[in-house]
């Protein structure tokens, strides 16, 4: 650890931030906003997105082989811009990715099958004024792995009501992904110092295999 980052971590450490947490099952999946328009960088792409994308297909077939509970989300806006918004107004850009909008579409790869949720929001994080929450709660979830886009944005949202609602967000480092680096990774220390456990794709993949039994 190079003299810089000690200096960073100096604070946190004496003031007690970055506790370890250790994922306990269940298990549940939630990959945030992996829609084309955030896998092409002429829109909302760029950065390290593309090859979190390509890693999060492992960990998605993982998840389904063991029976975990899978959520994706996507942003969608209504036709006639009727739910435009502050994020909306912040990025205005945001309003182009409605229900049929190709740019709003999951990505081939991530694509999903019955019995997963499919959560539409306009806001960053995937739990606000969805029933993200009460679905993972049926389902028995109690760790949380995080995959998608932003890290700085959406992943992060998403992670921080997690934690609110009492999961234990697993956030696999590199099958999130952000436009920039920079981002990216403060935002990666920030959640593990405050809100997450942060695994590899190697390591989420090693760890005991554990299914959840839906409620009907």
């Amino acid at each position: 650890m190079t003299g810089a980052a000690n200096e960073t971590l100096t604070p946190y450490r004496k003031q007690g931030f970055g506790q370890t947490l250790e994922p306990i099952p269940p298990y549940g999946l939630l990959i945030v906003d992996f829609v084309n328009g955030f896998a092409d960088p002429e829109m909302f792409g760029g950065g390290n997105i593309r090859p979190a994308i390509e890693r999060t297909e492992s960990l998605l077939a993982h998840a389904r082989r063991a029976g975990w509970p899978v959520a994706h989300s996507r942003i969608v806006y209504a036709d006639d811009d009727s739910d435009a918004n502050i994020f909306s107004a912040k990025v205005p850009n945001l309003l182009k990715l409605k229900e049929a909008s190709p740019a709003s579409q999951i990505v081939d790869e991530l694509t999903p099958v019955a019995g997963e949720m499919v959560v539409r929001k306009t806001v960053p994080s995937a739990f606000f004024g969805t029933m993200l929450a009460p679905w993972l709660a049926q389902r028995g979830v109690i760790s949380l792995f995080v995959a998608g886009a932003v890290t700085s944005g959406c992943v992060r949202a998403s992670v921080v009501d997690a934690m609110s609602h009492g999961f234990r967000p697993i956030v696999v480092s590199n099958c999130v992904g952000d436009r920039a680096l920079e981002p990216h990774n403060a935002n990666l220390f920030d959640m593990e110092q405050k809100n997450a456990c942060l695994l590899t794709l190697s390591e989420a993949l090693e760890l005991p295999v554990s299914a959840t039994t839906a409620v009907a």
